[in-house]
Order: structure tokens, then sequence, then C-alpha cells
């Protein structure tokens, strides 16, 4: 009788992926239904796929803190330096004994399961190749990190999860403009709403920065997590920051804002272009 139940079961799980079809994350239409995310996130622990707790920006800001920690709570405060942070191989934090793995960790656990990249990890590619140090920018992980706080921390089905960041920028995009609906982000303007705990700041690594007014689009990206605030600035945690998982403070205006009334961004090491509003149920 058990074996029945089982086999009815998967029976109904394989009919409601025929019967609905994910939207595309780059257009974000409709609604994303949950028996695609169950089908397609099996990669995942079932805390995090049914979920067994409401999604929780404090969930979201202590999983960002616990990696922060892993990785030796570094902080860097310093303009981008052109082309990244230069180590030797054996100097690099992202390629260090417990490091890679955990990154191959964010990787499988992030992606759905017929993604290449979720075989990936801070070193090896899919195949379990060691991936060239000149090519280190093809694998980036920031938006792996960032898919793997969402989904650890509870968003199910209502995350782009994805290993580019424009993919949820243009989901939150489309859900400002009301053009989407059931996506858990929100696209606001830097000068048009201050980031609260939890909630993404992005900017544009392309050569032709694009601006919140210009989304949606396709481009090269970072985004951080809000993990703190005080009246000057807030602290913000990335992967992939100096091949680490790095935290940051910006400056915001006394409301909180990261451009002021004149729409510009007080912070001139980083174009920051949109911030994205994460709606958590509490």
């Amino acid at each position: 009788m058990g074996a029945l139940i089982r086999i009815f079961c998967v029976l109904i799980l394989l009919a409601g992926c025929k019967a609905h079809t994910l939207p595309a994350p780059e257009k974000a239409a409709g609604e994303p239904p949950s028996a695609v995310f169950l089908a397609e996130s099996t990669h995942s622990p079932p805390f995090a796929r049914i979920p067994y707790e409401a999604f929780s920006r404090a969930d979201a800001v202590a999983i960002a803190q616990q990696e922060w920690r892993l990785f030796g709570e570094r902080v860097d405060d310093d303009p981008p330096r052109p082309g990244g942070a230069k180590y030797t191989p054996d100097e690099d934090p992202a390629r260090s004994p417990g490091h890679w793995e955990r990154i191959g960790e964010y990787w499988w656990l992030s992606q759905n399961a017929d993604r290449r990249e979720a075989g990936w990890t801070g070193m090896h590619d899919e195949n379990g190749e060691t991936i060239d140090e000149g090519r280190d920018d093809f694998y980036a992980w920031s938006a792996a990190f960032i898919s793997y706080v969402m989904r650890t921390a509870g968003a199910g089905p209502r995350f782009p999860y994805a290993p580019s960041h424009y993919v949820y920028v243009n989901a939150a995009k489309a859900m400002a403009l009301g053009e989407a609906s059931g996506w858990a982000v929100k696209a606001e303007p830097v000068g048009g709403y201050a980031p609260a705990l939890g909630d993404l700041i992005c900017y544009d690594r392309g050569r032709h920065k694009l601006t919140y007014d210009t989304l949606p689009g396709r481009f090269a990206g970072h985004c951080d997590i809000v993990v703190g605030r005080d009246k000057a600035e807030i602290s913000v945690i990335g992967g992939n920051v100096d091949h680490a998982v790095t935290m940051k403070h910006v400056p915001v205006t006394a409301d909180g804002r990261l451009a002021g009334p004149d729409g510009q961004v007080l912070d001139t090491r980083y174009p920051w272009f949109v911030v994205i509003e994460v709606l958590y149920d509490r």
C-alpha cells in the first residue's frame, strides 16, 4: 500500500509539472507554480523546500552573517581594484580547503537540478576539472550566494534562483511595473527607498552603466544583502567579493537612502542603481 501511495504522489507531481510551465525569470510573467519548484529544487533540504518556517528577514540576515564568519569576517571598504583582488593559488580564499567546498554547496543548493552550474565549486566545473585562474570571472558565484541565502531562508518558489543577478533584478522590476506577480522581490530606485535589513542593493559592473529606468536588461552585476544599519551607513555582505564572502559599509543619507535628493549616489566607489525590496513573510 505504501508503494502505491508513493507512486500516486509521483504521478500527481508529474501531472502538476506538465500542466504548469515555470515562467522564465528574465520575464517573470505570471506566478511561479509550487509543483514545478518542488520538482526542480531537489538539491534543497526539506526545511527549505517546503519550507518549515515562514520566509524570514531575520533568518536571511543570520545566514549571510554565518557565511561571512565562515570566511574569516573579512571587511573591504577600499575602492574596488581593477580586475579584482589578485591571489596566488595558495592564497586564494575561494580555492582554500573548506572554502571551495562551501562555494560548491552554494551552487548545489541554490540552483535547480537541471542547471550545469549546480556542479560547480570554488575551483571546479561541473566535470570536476580545475578552473583556470584566468577564467574565474566566468564562474563568478556572487549570485549563487544570494540565491543560496534566499532559498535557505525559506523563499520557496517565490525567488528566481539563478547564476546571474540580472535574472532576479529583472523579475523585481517586472513586479514593480505590475507585469508579474508572486515573486518575493520588488525593484526600487536608490533615491526613493531606504533598504531595510535583508534587502539587496545592486550595481552594474559593465562599461555602460544601467539605471533604474533602463531596466529590465541583461547585465554583469553584483548585489549584496543588507545586514546592519546605523545613522550614516549600512553594512552589506556579498559573495565572491575578493574571492570570499565579504562585508563592506555603504554611506547613506540621514533617512537611510543610497542617493540624496539630487539623485546622486553617496557611495563613490560603486554605481549602485537599484534596491531590491525583499517581500519577506515576517
